[in-house]
């Protein structure tokens, strides 16, 4: 058994009310529809633009945030639809498939993130007037355009050994790696090879949103109606980051700024950049928790009832409890093909890593002691937990996080060359 937590890397995060909002399920009937973008081979329909206008206003509301003029957010929307589409005609092309057990688990993961089963997260659909089709087809178009970007650009970049002690010795790492940042930005895009006077277009467009942004502004909004940037329709929100993902000069400006504060308008390869800081957190956490602890594991199966389960991993508990041996009881009976060997160890383990359930247990299990048997996604355990510590992985993880800022930061900007790219090429005739 494998007892970490694997969440997709294919499925954005995703909230339950914002994600599918606005389907097919949930639009009347129209009369007449009618194409509003031409996109290579496919085509954009008004359906599905007011579909997405629906999701995208729903989303707006939720978070309190005044809407565009319509006009403004529909051409937002379409040229989302536009790039979305451009991606998906790549992925077909390209042979990319979404199985439906890949399907499922991605839509497990939605429920338990929404902390849902899926019969719950159904009848939640249901309850709302949304399709559980309509849902898993959003989902899978998603997790299709993830791929997509993961083979042309994710896969190309390269973080060298060198590159990361680099980073490590200079004074600039040692700062990024100490504080992380929530952010949301504002993009004034300036295409390649644009006139001097394009330049100066917008930038005077920038410097006017910055100065009404300093007038009070809400952010979201100007975001939503003026950026260009592929997070403007969530009110130009890009996560938690850290300075080491951001193009210079933002990386150095980041811990010196109070939160709330917008960075005045910079100078990109993309055009034109205002950067807002929403939050901070961080420190130094490098030292780690770990548990070294053995578990027995027994699945259910079509020979097998839960029932029968359950009762067997019981009976192996009172036999430890009356002494025969925890590690010859787990080499004849646990399920984990991974520990059953080594007589059920796990040896020593970050905590973070494990399903819930098996944490959980474990947390509250004192060191020298067994505990009653539980179950998991994974079937029915019982662990002894046999010493706690605190390591010191300051080297290696330091390491890892910049490996992975660096590694970040060259795909973020790939991917807007990317984007900036296949839309340059493909043909795109709006009738909006």
């Amino acid at each position: 058994m494998n007892v970490k937590i694997k969440l997709s890397d294919c499925v954005r995060p995703l909230l339950l009310g914002a994600l599918f909002l606005g389907t097919a399920a949930q639009a009347e009937v129209q009369s007449l529809n009618r194409v509003v973008a031409i996109v290579d081979n496919d085509v954009v329909m008004q359906s599905q633009l007011d579909a997405r206008l629906r999701e995208v206003q729903q989303t707006i509301a939720q978070r309190g945030a005044a809407l565009p003029p319509e006009h403004v957010l529909s051409q937002q929307v379409l040229e989302r639809l536009i790039i979305e589409n451009i991606q998906l005609q790549i992925g077909d092309r390209s042979g990319i498939r979404i199985t439906d057990e890949e399907l499922n688990q991605a839509i497990g993961t939605i429920a338990q993130r929404n902390g849902m089963s899926i019969e719950q997260f159904r009848a939640a659909l249901a309850k709302d007037g949304l399709s559980y089709t309509d849902a898993r087809d959003q989902v899978r178009r998603e997790m299709i355009i993830s791929r997509v970007r993961q083979r042309r650009v994710a896969e190309r970049i390269q973080v060298t050994d060198q590159e990361v002690q680099n980073f490590l010795a200079s004074d600039m790492g040692k700062m990024q790696l100490s504080e992380e940042f929530r952010l949301a930005n504002i993009l004034i895009p300036v295409t390649e090879g644009a006139s001097s006077q394009d330049i100066q277009a917008a930038d005077r467009q920038a410097r006017e949103l910055y100065q009404q942004l300093q007038q009070g502004a809400d952010f979201a909004q100007l975001a939503i109606a003026r950026s260009a940037s592929e997070t403007a329709l969530e009110g130009g929100e890009m996560g938690w980051r850290k300075a080491g993902q951001l193009p210079p000069p933002f990386d150095a400006m980041l811990s010196a700024m109070s939160v709330g504060q917008v960075t005045e308008p910079m100078r990109t390869p993309g055009g034109f950049i205002m950067i807002k800081l929403l939050e901070k957190r961080g420190g130094d956490s490098q030292v780690r928790d770990e548990v070294n602890v053995r578990h027995i594991l027994i699945k259910p199966s079509e020979i097998r009832s839960e029932a029968e389960t359950k009762r067997l991993v019981e009976r192996l508990y009172q036999r430890i409890l009356s002494g025969e041996d925890f590690s010859e009881l787990a080499k004849s009976f646990s399920e984990d093909p991974g520990s059953a060997l080594n007589g059920g160890t796990l040896s020593w383990i970050d905590p973070n890593i494990l399903v819930p359930e098996f944490r959980e247990v474990m947390n509250s299990t004192p060191a020298g002691e067994l505990s009653k048997p539980f179950k998991s996604p994974y079937g029915w355990h019982v662990l002894e937990v046999m010493g706690r510590r605190a390591t010191d992985s300051s080297a290696q993880y330091r390491e890892q996080q910049a490996m992975t800022l660096l590694r970040n930061r060259k795909y973020d900007e790939e991917l807007q060359a990317w984007l900036r790219q296949i839309r340059d090429e493909a043909y795109v005739e709006s009738k909006l």
